[in-house]
């Protein structure tokens, strides 16, 4: 018993001197080794705030309610007439009576949906033929629609009667329905400058 207890504390004894032995090894190492500096100090990380409060979307409106489309004019609201010029520069009778059908069916158009309508016959060079009273071919045409159609008008080129009375040697007579203009062509200009619409059968 004695021996065992006597070996087991040699046993101790070595064991003992080793463990020094090796801790000052590694404690001269480590004084003569480079210096390692101590990490950097880590700080805390910043404290996180409370979220920002995100709004609600804004609420959107609802759309504007579209209006209906304006009524086509009528009779009630219409505050300008219709308006038309025709050009008549032949003579020709059934060149002048598609007219004059044209200007019949345009008034009957507009009457007949109470709207108001201007329409003018012009007419110069040849076509003055149709408006004087001792060549026209459809005076009493003429005559009829003035009476029921108060809003047609017919107008004669003055330049073209001048010429005609020259070259005939005596006074051009015009039907009492016509009016004498300086110039039949410059008579159309004006009408369309003014947005009348221009038509020439």
């Amino acid at each position: 018993m004695n021996r065992s207890f006597t070996a087991l504390a040699g046993v101790a004894s070595i064991a003992l001197e080793l463990m020094l032995s090796m801790q000052i090894s590694i404690a001269a190492q480590i004084s003569t080794s480079d210096q390692i500096s101590a990490p950097a100090k880590i700080s805390a990380p910043a404290k996180i705030g409370a979220p920002t409060k995100i709004s609600a979307p804004a609420k959107f409106s609802a759309p504007a309610k579209i209006s209906a489309p304006a009524k086509i004019s009528t009779a009630a609201n219409q505050t300008q007439p219709h308006r038309l010029a025709v050009q008549v520069d032949v003579n020709d009778p059934a060149v002048m009576n598609l007219a004059l059908n044209n200007v019949s069916n345009a008034a009957q158009h507009y009457s007949a949906i109470g709207q108001k309508v201007e329409i003018e016959v012009v007419a110069f060079g040849p076509g003055l033929h149709m408006l004087r009273d001792d060549t026209s071919p459809v005076k009493e045409r003429i005559k009829s629609m003035s009476e029921t159609m108060p809003h047609v008008a017919f107008a004669a080129c003055g330049n073209t009667r001048e010429n005609m009375t020259r070259a005939e040697a005596k006074d051009i007579p015009i039907i009492s329905q016509a009016k004498v203009v300086k110039a039949g062509v410059v008579r159309l200009m004006e009408l369309q400058e003014r947005g009348w619409s221009y038509l020439r059968p």
